[in-house]
């Protein structure tokens, strides 16, 4: 039996991360796959004993916490061959010094587009009931129930829900709405027709899919070409009564206009994420019945965070035993990614 060479090895994060996304089972794969030394975790990497360390190591496991891999930085770590990313996004710490070194890059996205995606349909499914608001009334309306007529239709069947963002999280969302009785539009000037036609969508611009909406769900990544995207022109053109939920970036939306829209009861919303983040204590959107907001926890938390650990150990294992990654963040896709 052929015994393949095991890789040095560092995780790059900070305390708080580590504790949570490296428990025993994954402390114990990780030391099957790599080599640990001294120190195993580093946040720090200009500290004299970690730029040591970084000399000797191959493959670095990153995670929140992880400071810019700078020239600098990467100049301490001349045998470095890949970074797996134990979160999603790795736009915070990878440079274009990273690329020209030509390292593999991958991260756990895609395992972290499951709880975002379990969170929306759960917010899909009360915007079609308008639960988070009549649970708002139920606090003035203690004796009598019949103010939920006042939200209109109390229902899903035959809803038209909107996703904007056919990602990782986006086709997620549209699969799981499969099983329910929803007309579902996709709007993403890069996706393919025949991909969201399987998924359980149709492909349509963004102008038409906005005046169709029940519902409006958010899926695309805080760019340049983004922020903004849904302004006051955008959603004026949404239904009367319509719900906008934003599980993505806040800067994709316009607070001010949505503020505007929400203010006068026209539209709805339920947001995880704000811009800024969190918004002002004088915001209009706190004080709204018809506005339900949670402090950015669609994402993996708590147990979740492993399920992006084991992703990163995956992609380990598949690197030493010379399979091609299944994560791999490449320039092009970074330049447009979350």
């Amino acid at each position: 039996m052929t015994h393949r060479r095991r890789p040095q090895a560092l995780l790059v994060m900070d305390p708080a991360t580590y504790g949570v996304q490296f428990h025993e089972p994954q402390l114990r794969r990780l030391g099957a796959l790599a080599e640990l030394g001294e120190p195993i975790r580093a946040t720090d990497l200009d500290a004299p004993g970690v730029r040591r360390r970084l000399r000797e190591v191959e493959v670095l496991l990153t995670s929140w916490g992880c400071p810019p891999l700078t020239a600098e930085r990467l100049a301490d770590a001349p045998r470095l061959r890949a970074i797996f990313h134990c979160a999603g996004t790795v736009r915070t710490f990878v440079t274009d010094e990273v690329w020209r070194r030509g390292l593999l890059v991958t991260n756990a996205a895609d395992a972290n587009a499951i709880p975002v995606a379990e969170f929306t349909l759960a917010a899909i499914i009360f915007a079609g009931k308008k639960a988070p608001f009549l649970a708002q009334d139920a606090r003035v309306h203690r004796e009598d129930w019949s103010y939920a007529a006042r939200r209109g239709e109390l229902s899903n069947r035959g809803r038209t829900v909107g996703v904007v963002g056919f990602s990782q999280v986006g086709r997620r969302v549209v699969g799981r709405l499969r099983d329910l009785e929803m007309d579902v539009l996709v709007a993403d000037p890069y996706a393919d027709a025949g991909e969201v036609g399987a998924a359980g969508g149709h492909l349509v611009p963004l102008a038409e899919l906005l005046p169709r909406c029940d519902v409006l769900s958010l899926h695309v990544p805080s760019l340049p070409s983004t922020r903004h995207l849904l302004g006051a022109a955008e959603l004026a053109l949404l239904r009367d009564g319509a719900t906008v939920i934003n599980t993505a970036r806040g800067a994709v939306l316009d607070t001010a206009a949505l503020e505007r829209e929400c203010a006068s009861g026209r539209l709805d919303a339920i947001l995880d994420v704000t811009d800024p983040e969190p918004l002002p204590a004088d915001s209009v959107l706190y004080e709204l019945p018809n506005v339900m907001i949670t402090p950015h926890v669609a994402g993996s938390l708590g147990s979740e965070t492993r399920r992006m650990s084991d992703s990163a150990l995956d992609e380990l294992d598949r690197f030493l035993s010379g399979r091609p990654p299944r994560a791999a963040v490449t320039p092009e896709a970074f330049a447009v990614g979350a």
